[in-house]
């Protein structure tokens, strides 16, 4: 009888083999999240690592930048095959959906960094 490992995620409850690319899989494939073992110093953690970010490789391999809840500690985790790939999408997004400036005040920021103010574009105005 084949029994494959099975963990349940902490952070959303998922079931899902431990088995990846590497043996041990760093993250949960449904919420991308991970556990925090150690930090810097050598230190237990057991903080959940959070997914912020999306960064592509020079390789073309994703990885997912992960922040810890408990100390704030950043790491990254690779992708692997079996992930969400819209749960992924979805955090490499996130900045453009919500951007860390309101955008109700983009033309006064424009302003701010020597733009005209105005958000439509023009040729005619000099960049610096």
């Amino acid at each position: 009888m084949n029994r494959t490992k099975q963990r349940v995620c902490p952070n959303c409850g998922w079931i899902f083999s431990a088995e990846g690319r590497m043996g041990e899989r760093e993250h949960c494939p449904n919420c991308l999240s991970g556990i925090h073992k150690e930090d810097r110093e050598g230190c237990e953690c057991g903080g959940i690592l959070e997914p912020v970010g999306i960064w592509v490789k020079a390789d073309e391999k994703w990885e997912i930048i992960q922040r810890c809840n408990f100390c704030g500690e950043m790491q990254t985790s690779p992708m692997e095959e079996n992930d969400s790939i819209i749960k992924a999408l979805s955090i490499a997004s996130k900045p453009l959906s919500q951007p860390p400036f309101p955008i109700e005040r983009l033309e006064e920021l424009t302003r701010m960094m020597g733009g005209s103010g105005r958000t439509g574009g023009d040729n005619n105005e000099p960049r610096k």
